[in-house]
């Protein structure tokens, strides 16, 4: 599976990048936030987003429709009508506040650029009938911003909905249940958005890779063999308020210090290990005036790793490390695991027509004035960064392409990707797809 199965022109390719591009900065432009990007599950954002991208679908002949989570579907059937089994291609279009344009977005607006390629011909190129359905879809809210739990439209997907969620509450007091309601969603439906394996052939989501490492090497273009496993937790630590200018350091027990020390634990365990990365994201100090030691500290920890066990085990090395250290300064200190997810595998099949993809592409340059790495298979790499594909790994095999992110910088306004890299990547997913409808075993990736 290298050869290239895809009869599309150049400048077809690069019209598609360049569309991909300028609908991410008309993305951009639906925010919450004047000056910067914020978009949340469940808001007028959110609505707003969807309606541009069911446009968009049906501009490139799919149906389109929202579901009982507020994901949004395009699908185009297959041979076998309504009753065909679906390959899905897509990412999310949410963000983390102050957000990048790219993150998700890219990967939902390739996925139409494929479907355009394969099933709307121009005067030079001809339908392309595939064994398969495609949809593309939309998520709703993999980041977790609004509600603090990540995931929670492809997991509606994926069957996985959790009946606690519904109490889950964002800023302002809104419970998940409710801003359901406000949004014209029924909760007692949600079930209604879950897939069923039989439906499906698999899922490919196109992403940046949200890390150096491609950029590091050269390359445009990776196969991504799994996703990090990841445990976050909210931790507290006890100490004493007292007066600032009235304690003497022997009489002290500074939860910050101790919060602090806790901090330098975490990067320091972390740092030696293989493939396991550590992160306090957020800290607070109660009672938090400048005057008084802080008497208690509320942080977190996002811990991920390769593997499941790895993870664990390092994070048993942290809680050892923090019973010795808050014992020595007289503190206490407890732990709430907020949220856990195993390490997701690639299916191999779908890692095969991914690579292919990539290989195909090298037959012809579609990109700007970007180099090629020139190593001899594309590059395989680990994801650090958590993504849809880990809900919907519960219902399907998975892959997934990563495009360089220059200077691996992501969830911030600098995050880029570059047209040349975009129109590579909307070739080789378009490659996979083929390579995938041309092998035997397609319908069981």
């Amino acid at each position: 599976m290298t050869a290239s199965l895809l009869s599309v022109d150049r400048d077809r390719i690069a019209a598609a990048a360049r569309r991909v591009m300028a609908r991410c900065d008309e993305l951009a432009r639906v925010t919450a936030t004047p000056g910067a990007i914020e978009r949340v599950y469940l808001s007028p954002e959110h609505a707003r987003v969807n309606r541009l991208a069911a446009e968009w679908m049906r501009e490139v002949g799919m149906t389109a429709r929202q579901d009982a989570a507020g994901n949004q579907y395009g699908r185009i059937d297959g041979a076998r009508g309504a009753e065909t089994p679906a390959l899905m291609l897509g990412s999310h279009l949410d963000t983390v506040p102050d957000a990048g344009r790219f993150d998700g977005i890219v990967g939902v607006l390739m996925a139409l650029e494929v479907v355009r390629l394969l099933r709307v011909p121009d005067a030079d190129a001809r339908r392309v009938d595939l064994p398969f359905a495609l949809e593309v879809l939309a998520f709703s809210d993999e980041e977790g911003t609004r509600f603090g739990k990540a995931l929670l439209g492809s997991s509606a997907v994926a069957g996985t909905w959790d009946e606690s969620w519904w109490t889950l509450t964002d800023d302002d007091g809104t419970t998940l249940r409710e801003a359901f309601l406000e949004f014209g969603l029924d909760p007692g439906r949600v079930g209604e958005a879950a897939r069923r394996p039989e439906e499906l052939v698999g899922y490919l989501e196109a992403h940046i890779e949200q890390g150096p490492e491609l950029d590091e090497r050269g390359e445009s273009l990776a196969v991504v063999s799994s996703i990090a496993s990841a445990r976050r937790f909210q931790l507290v630590i006890e100490g004493e308020a007292r007066h600032a200018g009235g304690t003497p350091y022997d009489r002290r027990r500074d939860a910050l210090l101790g919060a602090s020390e806790a901090a330098l634990a975490v990067e320091r365990i972390c740092r030696a290990e293989h493939h396991i990365i550590g992160t306090v994201g957020q800290l607070e100090t109660f009672p938090g005036a400048v005057n008084i030691v802080p008497g208690e500290v509320h942080m977190s920890l996002d811990l991920r790793g390769e593997f499941d066990d790895a993870r664990d085990r390092v994070w048993n090395a942290l809680a050892r490390d923090l019973d010795e250290s808050m014992g020595r300064r007289g503190l206490r200190w407890r732990a709430r695991e907020i949220h856990r997810a195993p390490a997701v595998f690639c299916r191999p099949l779908l890692q095969d027509v991914v690579r292919a993809g990539i290989l195909a592409t090298r037959e012809g340059d579609h990109g700007d004035d970007t180099p090629r790495g020139d190593r001899a298979e594309p590059a395989t790499l680990f994801s650090r960064a958590g993504h849809d594909a880990m809900a919907i790994g519960e219902l399907t095999g998975v892959g997934m392409l990563f495009l360089r992110n220059p200077d691996g910088i992501s969830h911030h306004p600098d995050e880029a990707v570059s047209g040349g890299d975009v129109a590579r990547g909307i070739r080789a997913l378009a490659e996979a797809v083929l390579q995938l409808a041309h092998d035997p075993a397609h319908a069981q990736p």
